[in-house]
């Protein structure tokens, strides 16, 4: 008896993926606050996994491993959380004497426009300050808010640590279960898969972490030899702002220009936070996250951006910060299958691609 070999026009392979992509992002919008908490307690769960393999090896039960890593988490984003709160609380108490400098600036803006086009310009009487400090002073409350943000909701505050602790938990069974899935290749090739998935996301995390540190010790020489007041709270809410790529640092850098603009006695502080930061931005991209962080994700730059726009657009703030570490697992499962692996080259990086070409041409000519 002859197997039929049916096979599924173009057209229909091509609707399919659009009906895939439409219900797929139907159900990240719609799942958004049960699905942030599960994504984000998994990447906390791959950073310290070392750290209970390390524990476990001392023959301390999994369990016990599993809660000591996650009260080490939950200490760090505390004592982090606390940090930006307290800060902020001092930041918004400085906007306070802003009306006169703004009365001020709005003057001298006046007689510029004055005294080189010729028109009276009045923007004194036309901009009301009062409504315009209300507006700076609760919009600089809301950073506080942006770790509220990134979670999602308040109820995440409670799952991210559970799904957190369950993964670490049962992260033996969710890897045999992989086994099972792709039956098709050896268990053992699987597990390897999966293990170096797991080392490229925490190498990519720690790699990330790092970058964050030096550019926080740069941000905050920079800012002190400036003169910027709060130069600790600029320099590490900036550098944990780049981990959003592109921009992220552009809200970091931002902050620090409207506070010196509105504080303080020069438009030359300005000017100088921008040009402190195009040097410590030239010395990130061109130094420190290609030495640190290097290619572990492998990711080509146009999908990184439109990664990153899809993901700010369905979940806002963590969207941006979980889509590079998802993309990346994605490249990599992606890479298992024949029938998947075209995606992985899609998401992968130009250069791999010249190579093997480059490779293939010779051994045509040999």
């Amino acid at each position: 008896m002859q197997k039929s070999n049916f096979q599924m026009p173009a057209y229909l392979k091509a609707l399919s993926v659009m009906v895939f992509i439409i219900v797929l992002v139907f159900f990240l919008i719609v799942g958004k606050s049960l699905l942030i908490p599960i994504f984000m307690g998994g990447f906390f769960a791959i950073l310290f996994t070392p750290l209970s393999d390390f524990l476990e090896k001392y023959r301390i039960p999994r369990t016990v491993a599993a809660v000591i890593s996650l009260l080490t988490m939950m200490l760090l984003v505390a004592g982090l959380l606390s940090f930006i709160i307290g800060n902020v609380v001092s930041f918004t108490q400085d906007f306070t004497g802003v009306s006169g400098r703004l009365s001020q600036m709005v003057g001298q803006a006046d007689q510029w426009i004055t005294d080189t086009f010729g028109l009276p310009s009045n923007l004194g009487a036309q901009l009301d300050l009062d409504i315009l400090l209300k507006y700076i002073n609760k919009n600089s409350s809301s950073i506080s808010a942006f770790a509220l943000e990134t979670i999602g909701s308040l109820t995440g505050l409670v799952l991210i640590p559970l799904f957190m602790f369950f993964l670490l938990l049962y992260r033996s069974h969710l890897t045999q279960m992989m086994v099972m899935i792709y039956k098709d290749h050896e268990p053992l090739q699987v597990k390897e898969k999966i293990s170096s998935l797991r080392k490229v996301i925490q190498n990519y995390i720690i790699g990330v972490g790092k970058v964050m540190v030096i550019l926080a010790i740069l941000n905050i020489i920079a800012y002190s030899i400036i003169g910027v007041k709060h130069a600790v709270f600029f320099g590490v809410l900036g550098a944990i702002l780049n981990i959003i790529p592109y921009v992220g640092p552009l809200i970091g850098v931002t902050l620090p220009i409207i506070y010196a603009f509105l504080t303080m006695d020069s438009l030359l502080y300005p000017v100088l936070i921008i040009g402190a930061y195009q040097i410590i931005q030239l010395l990130e991209g061109n130094f420190l996250t290609p030495k640190i962080v290097g290619g572990n994700v492998n990711l080509n730059a146009f999908m990184t951006f439109l990664g990153l726009l899809i993901g700010g657009s369905i979940w806002g703030i963590a969207g941006m910060i979980l889509v590079i570490p998802t993309l990346a697992i994605l490249r990599e499962i992606f890479d298992l299958s024949e029938n998947t692996k075209p995606f992985a080259l899609l998401l992968g990086e130009e250069k791999e691609e010249k190579k093997e070409e480059t490779k293939d041409q010779s051994q045509d000519e040999k």
